[in-house]
């Protein structure tokens, strides 16, 4: 009995591997469309800024008049050509340790890669001055490369 026991699993086991082996290859067969995806738009650079609302001295968070007035003096003017603002939710340890949970903005620019040293310098001036103007540790943000078409 143990003999007829030790076959069936011994065979389970071969047909398991068989059939690990054999799927990928039968699958790939299934892929008929090689060609490559379309490539569209022209190389851009995509900035993402991230935007606290908190302020670290206890005095009363940044409001939408007042984040859209600062968005319309200090972003708007060096990039004319179009801007999106999400509301959002995030945390981030401040320099103290603290975790801190706040109402926040996402800024995003996108912007020709032949026009990145000069953008970069006005996005450090947007991130100093909202620093400055609300008291802010920091303006995170990230920078990706990606192609557009408008």
């Amino acid at each position: 009995m143990n003999v007829h026991l030790t076959r069936n699993r011994a065979a389970l086991a071969i047909a398991g591997l068989l059939l690990a082996v054999a799927a990928p290859t039968a699958y790939a067969g299934l892929d008929t469309d090689s060609s490559p995806a379309p490539t569209r738009g022209k190389p851009y650079v995509e900035t993402q800024l991230f935007f606290g609302t908190e302020r670290p001295d206890g005095g009363p968070a940044v409001t939408d008049g007042q984040f859209m007035a600062f968005v319309d003096k200090e972003v708007t003017p060096d990039f004319p050509d179009g801007l999106t603002v999400q509301n959002g939710r995030g945390q981030w340890r401040d320099a103290h340790g603290k975790i801190e949970k706040e109402r926040s903005y996402e800024l995003i620019l996108l912007y020709p890669v032949a026009a990145a040293g000069a953008s970069d310098r006005k996005i450090e001036e947007v991130r100093r001055a909202y620093e400055k103007a609300y008291g802010q540790e920091a303006v995170g943000r990230v920078d990706d490369r990606t192609r557009a078409d408008f």
